[in-house]
């Protein structure tokens, strides 16, 4: 499988931050408010772990947002239109751990109400501590497990 650019949101993008919500890697641009992206084919919402989401101390959590907005910048600030919420993932770095590399979260995109707004993006809510480590990909795909990555584009 071929992942266009223009449908990846992360490439090995860093999430390790503070508690809080931050806006992670790139944003699709649907072109118009209002798209029914989904509808017709199912489309999925891959997000692969590379590297261990862990924190350095206390276990806390993470959580992603698949949301959209008018603006590029997707707001962290909860006034995005928000299209799908994760569980809470712990983050330790213990055995506990629910974000080891190679971990990948498949989710059907949601079609129909809310509609999209013109932006596309993904968020991390970090909750009660600081995340030290751990690196994603995401990407839009029509074909949720016949992907397969490989290193620098090599086959």
């Amino acid at each position: 499988m071929i992942v266009d650019s223009r449908t990846e949101i992360a490439d090995a993008v860093s999430v390790a931050a503070a508690a809080g919500t931050a806006l992670i890697g790139s944003q699709i641009d649907l072109g118009a408010a209002g798209q029914e992206i989904g509808n017709g084919q199912p489309l999925y919402l891959i997000i692969t772990v590379d590297t261990s989401i862990i924190t350095g101390g206390a276990a806390g959590t993470v959580i992603f947002v698949l949301a959209s907005d008018a603006s590029a910048a997707v707001a962290t600030d909860g006034t995005a239109t928000e299209h799908w919420r994760s569980q809470d993932y712990v983050t330790d770095d213990a055995a506990l751990n629910d974000l080891d590399a190679g971990d990948r979260i498949v989710v059907p995109l949601p079609s129909g109400e809310p509609a999209y707004e013109r932006y596309l993006g993904l968020l991390c809510v970090t909750a009660t501590t600081t995340t030290t480590a751990g690196k994603i990909n995401a990407f839009l795909s029509v074909d949720p497990y016949g992907n397969k990555a490989y290193p620098n584009a090599s086959v």
